[in-house]
């Protein structure tokens, strides 16, 4: 038990030691930090108006996703297994937490988000964050492309200066906030964000280094003060983070709260993990730690929550930023953290008067610039199944839940794959003469033993989707013996052995004496294991070659006074002496 005991410690501290940042990967931030305070100050000035947009978009309040930017951004960037990640509230992040606000309260969001934290350390300890691996393109895309359309489907209301209606489904808001606008138009409203999404858009496409973002905020701002224009703003923000607590913890709710703690965790795991490839593929030499990187964003979700912060992942369009800003590593991303602090400490005041129109034009903005139309239609291009897998995930993140839409999409693209194994899965019937030496592929034996020997080599894998090979077996012409050449089967379950198994035995019943040849070790011990072969093995009908499986097969026949005795130059098969 001691012994046990110490063993799972040894485990543990391993664990922990390999999450944890060591001297080499924070003595990184001394190799070039010019280089990362420009790129952690044009970081900031592009996260800003994203946080602030993010937090009101969630229900939350704009001072959360300042607070989210700065503290979870902080705690990741020392934490994360980046050195070039940078961390905040992002878009995915705002269409899960929307409905836990309707549902929850504020109260309920924060104690998501600090138990998906801790979910992700966990995760981080159990090494699962090479699993993120295998979620298939398509369904990447379609939840990206789903949850662009929220996004922007979710500023209609601030955009068009109208209270956001009830209703769960952001279309069904959207389409009702249309309806209030057109009872009582406000065109001011409505030019500051189009304006400003105009700005952004245009100004990506001519000057991409240039923050527009701020820019067309900043305009927006000093054009409703100057023209003293009805348009709503922010309104006022209070100096500095709040005190950390833990007064909003609701054990009493933990089990309501487990399912949408799950989804948050699954969603920060995946687009961090997804931010982070994308920041090694633009840079040269830099790879994250995949499981360090689900450790510091767990860290940073339990620290956000506790300042009123709410759930964070990696965010891939500020990453891309900090990249391109010549960042050289994590010191970029505690500047970005830095410097929106001390916004918050000094300018919240003038934060105040930013336009809600503004922000919501900067959303629908980044919800178009999230959709990338060249993979969309590179996937499109490339096969109906793919195509059909991006547009389901898009569709039920629309209309359901992001979690239920990458569940569909997982199965989609399950199905898509099984029926491509089952593709690539055949079964060909062989000429004998090509297992036999040049001595022995005598012409008029070979034509003799043809008429009543039939040769099928099965190629590929051999498992649950395998079923055809029973029909297609059992249904060929009558003949006295076959030969299953197995050399070629490169995978098999125990589906596709009980498929074995009951084509042998409809052969068997139906008086054909059956063979089988070339099978893999591994591949045999599982047919042993089931029993498949059983009665091959007492009638010595399993060979290793099939050359002595002809030659079993020949005897036999001449047992029945179908053809001559085996020439000598044919092996007799073992058991036939």
């Amino acid at each position: 038990m001691r012994a046990a005991v110490l063993a799972v410690g040894a485990l543990l501290r391993q664990g922990i030691t390999g999450v944890l940042p060591n001297r080499a990967t924070l003595g990184t931030m001394r190799r070039h930090p010019r280089g990362d305070l420009v790129a952690g100050l044009t970081v900031a000035i592009v996260a800003l108006p994203l946080a602030l947009g993010f937090g009101i978009s969630s229900g939350m309040g704009a001072q959360a996703g300042l607070v989210t930017a700065i503290v979870a951004g902080a705690v990741a960037a020392v934490f994360g297994g980046s050195n070039l990640q940078v961390s905040g509230p992002t878009g995915a992040m705002t269409v899960v937490l929307v409905p836990i606000v309707h549902e929850y309260g504020a109260d309920g969001v924060l104690t998501v988000g600090l138990v998906a934290g801790l979910l992700l350390m966990a995760l981080a300890l159990l090494g699962a964050g090479r699993w993120m691996a295998y979620v298939p393109v398509p369904v990447i895309e379609g939840f990206t492309v789903g949850i662009a359309a929220v996004i922007g489907l979710q500023q209609i209301p601030n955009a068009l200066g109208v209270h956001a209606p009830s209703g769960g489904n952001p279309a069904v808001v959207a389409v009702r906030a249309a309806g209030d606008f057109a009872a009582h138009p406000h065109g001011a409203v409505l030019g500051v964000a189009a304006g400003v999404a105009a700005v952004m858009l245009l100004g990506a496409r001519l000057r991409p280094g240039v923050p527009f973002s701020l820019v067309a905020v900043v305009a927006a701002t000093l054009t409703v003060a100057a023209f003293d224009l009805p348009v709503p703003t922010i309104g006022p923000l209070p100096a500095g983070l709040p005190r950390p607590s833990v007064g909003f913890f609701e054990a009493g709710h933990l089990s309501a709260l487990l399912l949408p703690a799950l989804a948050v965790a699954a969603l920060a795991a995946l687009e961090s993990l997804m931010s982070a490839s994308a920041a090694d593929g633009m840079s040269v030499s830099e790879r994250h730690d995949s499981d360090r990187e689900l450790f510091g964003q767990g860290l940073a979700n339990v620290a956000a929550p506790l300042f009123g912060g709410v759930a964070a992942t990696g965010a891939i369009a500020r990453t891309a930023v900090n990249v391109r800003s010549g960042a050289a590593s994590r010191l970029s991303a505690l500047v970005h953290a830095a410097v929106l602090a001390a916004i918050v400490f000094t300018a919240a005041p003038l934060v105040a008067h930013i336009p809600l129109a503004a922000l919501a034009g900067v959303l629908i903005a980044t919800a178009v610039r999230m959709v990338e139309v060249g993979n969309v239609r590179a996937l499109a291009r490339s096969g109906r199944g793919e195509a059909m897998t991006l547009t389901l995930t898009a569709a039920v993140t629309l209309v359901f839940t992001l979690t239920t839409a990458v569940i569909a999409g997982m199965v989609a693209a399950g199905v898509l794959a099984l029926r491509q194994v089952a593709r690539a899965a055949r079964l060909e019937q062989v000429p004998l003469h090509a297992d036999l030496a040049p001595a022995d592929r005598h012409e008029q034996e070979l034509t003799l033993l043809a008429e009543h020997i039939v040769a099928y080599r099965i190629e590929g894998p051999l498992l649950f989707a395998a079923h055809r090979f029973l029909l297609e077996l059992t249904e060929q012409a009558h003949v006295e013996a076959v030969i299953l050449r197995m050399s070629r089967v490169s995978a098999l379950d125990a589906s596709g052995a009980k498929v074995l198994r009951d084509t042998i035995e409809r052969l068997t019943r139906r008086g054909t004496l059956v063979l089988v040849s070339g099978v893999q070790e591994d591949h045999l011990t599982r047919l042993n294991a089931l029993g498949v072969l059983d009665r091959l093995h007492d009638a010595g009908r399993v060979f290793a070659g099939t050359p002595e499986a002809i030659a079993y097969a020949h005897r036999y026949l001449h047992t029945q006074g179908l053809v001559a005795a085996a020439p000598s130059s044919i092996p007799a098969p073992a058991g036939t002496q």
